[in-house]
This record gives structure tokens, C-alpha cells and sequence, in this order.
């Protein structure tokens, strides 16, 4: 079918099957859809935005449970041209603030239940409306939509204009909005799809969240691409998932997913047998579960690397080895790998990885001179990610040049984490690092020196802290009370003797 217009939902629904009554999405805890009501619904919610003063380019600010309704309330905003900004569901207060405050969203969506306290944010943010959307899919939006007509014309964007801001933590602790362009998102579904051999039956067991590049990009986009049914998890539960397998060809997974499936003794190669392929992503897979569900199941992971600026970077190949401990190879992009100072390196040397395609995000918002400082001269966006590229072609991601912990398969910057423990009375001063975890990748730990002015203050006071303040996946495992943090001679705390001390202990 012609695609009219460079808008993502045209593209979408050009792929949708022609009998628009098959399914798009079931699930044992959803009623299912037809790709028609998707259509409709879509409309219904795209009219409710426009009226309530929505106008192509602004923000809806979008902080919900995992359904059906919120994939819809995306494909909404796609086609009302209209900026999506999913937020974590695990964020607190303190968090939305800055986004409401940075963003000016025109709209908000949240969950009833944190309607009284958003109402607040929003209105000190200068959001026009906030609207409900609760576990089940239903809340105000669902309700003032069904007036709405359920027929929409979809918004004649350029590839250029914005679809989405994601936000992703910064070093210096301030997020950055990562500014995703209608071209960004098509060029990276449609280089997945052709990459991983989607193909016609193709059905995704969908577990992952829906607020964050993996499952809302990677996962759903490949689907909505090749017109495939979604069997849709509200959340994943290894016992669900390995009920679901028989029905599905297609899983998306995060490190820990895997090994809690291996976990099961249910998790068998009878249970996999309608599976043709299995990815992971969003924090490194180790060796010993790649190999574990191999000799388990019969099927090889395919391990790929992405992130938020740029959605999918490089993959392991569909027909080819996979090798474990690899990223594989560049998908649709350009990539160099260079020093701090931009020298390329010889192959087998370590350094930065840096890339450019029609993926490469358009840029901070509202930061032009983070973006710069971003961006070579010749338009290469340096990642910050060490990587190597071996005698093999393979890349790999070695480390990463600035603190990063990845804990669950989210990002967590430790500067961030560290200015609210700062704040806290008693505090003096506090350094935060990862720690291997076999279920989360990285486990948060923290380091504390407390300035003498709370006697009685306890590791657990501080857990409980960070707790009430930010995202569960930020609060640390473990806290340590230390006398001094330990310096160099210019007085930079050395956070490599910390991890060591965190990893030995």
C-alpha cells in the first residue's frame, strides 16, 4: 500500500493485515483487539488530544501501566503529530517535576491513583490537562474518548518533525531529553525487521515495559512493521511466559528475563519449539546464560546493542554465528571507534564507540550545547560506550567511559543517585557504583560519609531515603558508612578502588 506521508502510524497501518478483524493483540489478562479497533481507538483518543488544545508538536507527557491503551494512546499521538514522552512508571515525584518542568508537555496521562499529587505538578508546570489511564485501560481519557469519532486523518508530518523525547539520565545528574524524529524511528524498525527475517505468522510474546526504547521500539515497532499479532504481557512472569511460548515465534528480553527462565525447570526445548528467535538487549548478557539457554534449549540468544539516541546499533547476525559476549555487527549505521581525543583506533584497541545513520537521534532538548559537545565535527555521535572491534569483525562492548550502572536493563547514573543522598541531614558526602548482580546485571551500591550531626544514622536510613525520592531500580542494595571517601592526589574520588571494595565484599 502507498504510504502517504513520512508519519510512523501511516507507515504502521500500511502494514496492518488487509482484514482488519485479525488480531493484534491477546493476552490471559487482556481482552483482545482486532487491528480495526486499534484504528479506531487510535482516532477516538487523537480527537480527545486536538480538542483539549493538543497541536502538532507539543508534548503529551504519558506516566502509566502497561496495557493495551497506552500502546494505543502512542499510536495516538503519532498520528496526531503530536510528541510522545513515556515516563518510568517507577519514578517519583521529584523526578516527574523536572520533566514537566523541562518538557512543558501540553497533555499529561498518569494513573489515577497519583492523580491528586500529578494534579499538582502539572498545574505548577503549566500542562493544560491531565487525564487518567489506570491498569485496566480504563481512566478519563478512555472515557471522554468514546464520544470522539472514530475516523481520524493522520497528521502529514516531515521525517524531521519530532515523535518522541525519551529521557535519559545525565552524568551531572540533570536528565536529557533525547529528541526522536519520525525518520529516527522508521529508519531503525524497518533495518530490524529486515535484519532479524521477520515474516509472515510472525507472533511476539510481548513482556517487556512500554516506557523505554526496548519494548516500545524494538519490540512493538517490528510487530506493528510485519502486521503481527502481539500476545501481550502486563508484566513478566517466567510461569506466564513459558505458558505463552508454544503460541508465539518471536521473544524480547532483557538478561534478566532469561535467567529467570532458566530458573524453571517448565523453561524446556519442548516448551521453545514454535520459537524461531530469541533477542536480548538493554544490559550485557553474561556468557554463562548464553551458553546455559543454549545446551537448555537448543535456540543461540541473538545478542544486539542499542540506546536511547539511536535505537539499535549493532545486532548479531539472523544466519551466522552468535557469539556470545558480542554486540555483532552495525546495523544500518556507520561506526568508528576513537579515542577520548577523536583519533580513530587500530582494530583490537579499545576505544569509544561513535556513530551516524538515519537513526542518530536530532538531539538534547533544550540542551544545544550538550548536543554539540555530543557530536564530532562530521556529524558522529560519540556514544560514550567502550568497544572493541576483534580479529572476528565482532564489536564488543567492554565498558563504558562514564559511570554508568545498568541495573535491570535501566540506566542508572550515579551522580544523580548521589545528589539526593547529598541532601540528606547527616550526610556529608557519598560516592555510588555498580556491583555485579546475578539477576539485574548491575546492582546500585552506595558509599557514605556522614558528617557526625545524626549519631544514630544507620545504612538502612539512607536505603530508606533514597527510597521515598527516586525509582526503586536507583535505590541501593547495599550502603557502607566510611569515615573518608578514598582520593587521588587531586582529590578525585576513586571510584574504581570503591567498586572493588563493593565487588570483594
Amino acid at each position: 500500500m502507498y504510504m502517504s506521508n513520512t508519519n510512523l502510524y501511516s507507515l504502521f497501518e500500511s502494514r496492518f493485515p488487509s482484514d482488519r478483524h485479525q488480531t493484534a493483540f491477546e493476552g490471559p489478562d487482556i481482552q483482545p483487539w482486532s487491528f480495526a479497533e486499534i484504528i479506531s481507538k487510535s482516532a477516538q483518543m487523537a480527537h480527545l488530544m486536538t480538542e483539549l488544545g493538543a497541536k502538532p508538536g507539543d508534548r503529551v507527557a504519558v506516566q502509566v501501566g502497561k496495557t493495551v491503551e497506552a500502546v494505543i494512546l502512542y499510536l495516538a499521538c503519532l498520528r496526531a503529530g503530536l510528541v510522545y514522552l513515556p515516563l518510568n512508571t517507577a519514578y517519583k515525584a521529584a523526578e516527574i517535576e523536572y520533566f514537566l518542568r523541562d518538557a512543558s508537555p501540553t497533555l499529561m496521562v498518569c494513573d489515577p491513583a497519583s492523580l491528586d499529587e500529578i494534579r499538582v505538578l502539572a498545574r505548577t508546570a503549566g500542562v493544560k490537562e491531565v487525564l487518567t489511564l489506570d491498569g485496566d485501560g480504563k481512566g478519563s481519557l478512555s472515557d471522554r474518548a468514546e464520544a470522539s469519532p472514530t475516523t481520524f486523518e493522520t497528521y502529514n508530518n516531515t521525517g524531521e518533525d519530532l515523535a518522541a523525547i525519551l529521557y535519559t539520565s545525565g552524568t551531572t545528574g540533570r536528565s536529557k531529553g533525547a529528541m526522536l524524529t519520525h525518520d529516527n524511528l522508521i529508519s531503525n524498525a524497518k533495518s530490524l525487521h529486515n535484519a532479524w527475517h521477520f515474516e509472515a505468522g510472525d507472533v511476539l510474546l510481548h513482556a517487556l515495559p512500554i516506557f523505554h526504547v526496548h519494548g516500545l521500539f524494538v519490540a512493538l515497532h517490528c510487530a506493528f512493521l510485519n502486521g503481527s499479532k502481539i500476545i501481550f504481557l502486563t508484566k513478566f512472569d517466567a510461569k506466564t511466559v513459558i505458558e505463552q511460548l508454544p503460541k508465539a515465534t518471536v521473544f524480547m528480553g532483557v538478561p534478566t528475563f532469561y535467567v529467570r527462565l532458566l530458573a524453571d525447570p517448565a523453561f524446556t526445548t519442548e516448551a521453545c519449539h514454535n520459537m524461531r528467535l530469541f533477542t536480548a538487549g538493554s544490559a550485557p548478557l553474561l556468557e554463562e546464560t548464553f551458553n546455559a539457554f543454549s545446551e537448555r534449549t537448543g535456540h543461540v540468544i541473538l545478542e544486539r546493542y542499542g540506546m536511547t539516541e539511536a535505537g539499535m546499533i549493532t545486532t548479531n547476525p539472523y544466519e551466522g554465528l552468535r557469539k556470545a559476549g558480542t554486540v555483532g555487527f552495525p546495523l544500518d549505521n556507520d561506526v568508528r571507534i576513537a579515542s577520548e581525543g577523536g583519533e580513530i583506533v587500530a582494530d583490537g584497541e579499545i576505544g569509544i564507540l561513535e556513530i551516524k545513520g538515519p537513526n542518530v537521534f536530532k538531539g538534547y532538548w533544550k540542551m544545544p550545547e550538550k548536543t554539540a559537545a555530543e557530536f564530532r565535527a562530521d556529524g558522529y555521535f560519540i556514544t560514550g560506550d567502550m568497544c572493541q572491534k576483534g580479529s572476528d569483525d565482532y564489536y564488543r562492548i567492554v565498558g563504558r567511559s562514564k559511570d554508568l550502572v545498568i541495573c535491570g536493563g535501566y540506566n542508572v547514573y550515579p551522580k544523580e543517585i548521589e545528589s539526593f543522598i547529598d541532601e540528606m541531614p547527616g550526610i556529608e558526602e557519598s560516592a555510588v557504583v555498580g556491583r555485579a548482580h546475578p539477576d539485574f546485571g548491575e546492582a546500585v551500591v552506595a558509599f557514605v560519609v556522614t558528617d557526625g550531626t545524626m549519631p544514630g544514622l544507620t545504612a538502612d536510613d539512607v536505603i530508606l531515603y533514597v527510597k521515598e525520592k527516586l525509582a526503586n531500580f536507583k535505590v541501593p542494595k547495599q550502603v557502607y558508612l566510611l569515615d573518608q571517601l578514598p582520593r587521588n592526589a587531586m582529590g578525585k574520588v576513586q571510584k574504581k578502588d570503591l567498586r572493588e571494595r563493593a565487588a570483594a565484599e
